[in-house]
């Protein structure tokens, strides 16, 4: 029998495998100097050389970095706020009502969120493509930003916003020297999980970008109709390990960052 104490590595395994090994597989035929994932037959390197050769697809790379970056920026600032105006509302009616909009819209479908922003821009006669994309990113970037935030909020202790007062801090020196700095980590969280979800984004994308504009996710799903070629293999490979060093570049800045901290506190 498996002792219980080894049945949470067995499924952390499990679940493992069962996402990574097709990246994995995906990646390694990026490799294959043959046409398909069906026979490998040698190492080449033509497939990445050909995502690097190819200026309309780096064009379209640019957008979606430029989106995902300003979508994320903005939806993070507005998203703090947000989260400051839920949590300091004396009204728990108002604020319960606004948390659970700002809920809903973080479970809605995004194909209904997408065909949604499609009605409103064609009502209000905006022209689909960057301004578009862009604020439709923005909107749904936000609830997650006060989701990650809410929470470091609901830790501070009023006596530390109680204590600054009394010490003849102003209102911005409250927000800026005491809130800020104690919820900078949901901050964070939230800005890199917006910039995650703003790379990651096809449905509410597909609906509201135009012609003359569109995201690796877009393009990657329209290449993939026209014939699976190893150059979606590539260009998925490049992104997948920029994602990874993303990640582990954050996470060596959070652990320097902690560790300084702790230095400064002894």
């Amino acid at each position: 029998m498996v002792k219980l104490n080894k049945l949470p590595k067995i499924y952390l395994t499990t679940v493992f495998l069962i996402l990574y090994a097709p990246i994995f597989y995906l990646i390694y035929y990026s490799f294959n100097s043959g046409g398909g994932m069906s026979n490998f037959e040698s190492f080449t390197l033509e497939h990445y050389a050909a995502v690097f050769e190819d200026k309309r697809l780096i064009i379209i790379l640019i957008n979606t970095v430029v989106v995902a970056l300003l979508s994320a920026l903005i939806s993070t600032a507005i998203g703090v706020l947000g989260a400051l105006a839920i949590t300091f509302t004396r009204n728990k009616s108002m604020r319960k009502a606004v948390l659970s909009l700002n809920n809903i819209l973080i479970v809605s479908p995004d194909v209904i969120i997408g065909a949604s922003f499609l009605i409103l821009f064609t009502m209000i006669g905006i022209k689909l493509g960057f301004i578009s994309v862009l604020i439709s990113h923005i909107a749904f970037s936000i609830p997650i930003v006060v989701i990650m935030v809410l929470p470091k909020l609901q830790e501070m202790s009023p006596s530390l916003i109680d204590a600054a007062v009394d010490l003849g801090a102003s209102k911005r020196d409250v927000l800026t020297r005491v809130i800020i700095p104690f919820i900078k980590p949901g901050i964070f969280a939230g800005f890199f999980l917006a910039l995650t979800y703003s790379l990651d984004d096809f449905a509410v994308t597909f609906f509201v970008t135009g012609n003359g504009f569109s995201t690796l996710s877009v393009e990657i799903y329209s290449m993939a109709r026209a014939g699976i070629t190893l150059t979606i293999n590539a260009l998925s490979g490049l992104i997948f390990i920029i994602t990874v060093a993303l990640v582990i570049g954050y996470y060596a800045i959070s652990r320097k960052t902690k560790s300084a901290l702790v230095g400064v506190r002894k």
